[in-house]
């Protein structure tokens, strides 16, 4: 699969304190390109430093190709965790939960690229690289 980047930032969940800022931003950004895009936009999560708790770098992008695109892999294995967007908070919660899997030996993450699927019916997916 290839994704089009159409803005990018570096943070960390746990020692940023502007984390909700700089990604609200980031998103504000990529609303102009994505209000003509029709199709699944993507919050792509790659660069990891360590683990969940390291500083990592996050992007907006859609399907497609560009001169700054990333490809993912065909053959990468991803669990799909499904986000209750009936909820305020359902994204950090359902992340959250992965964290706590990951934590208690439940997820074993590749630390690859992860990303949340954005559908165009309102839907949201998460996926996580496994090993």
């Amino acid at each position: 699969m290839e994704l089009k980047i159409i803005n990018t930032i570096r943070t960390n969940n746990f020692n940023d304190e502007h984390i909700i800022q700089k990604i609200t931003d980031m998103w504000k950004s990529a609303s102009t390109e994505l209000s003509e895009h029709e199709g699944n936009t993507y919050g792509l999560y790659y660069g990891y430093a360590s683990n969940y708790q390291g500083d990592y770098t996050v992007s907006v992008a859609i399907e497609g190709e560009n001169e700054g695109s990333i490809t993912i892999a065909e053959d990468t294995k991803y669990e799909v965790f499904k986000v209750n967007t009936d909820e305020e908070q359902g994204i950090f919660k359902t992340w959250s939960e992965n964290w706590g899997k990951e934590k208690d030996g439940q997820l074993e993450r590749a630390y690859t690229y992860d990303f949340e699927k954005y559908y165009p019916d309102g839907t949201v997916d998460i996926y996580i690289g496994v090993k």
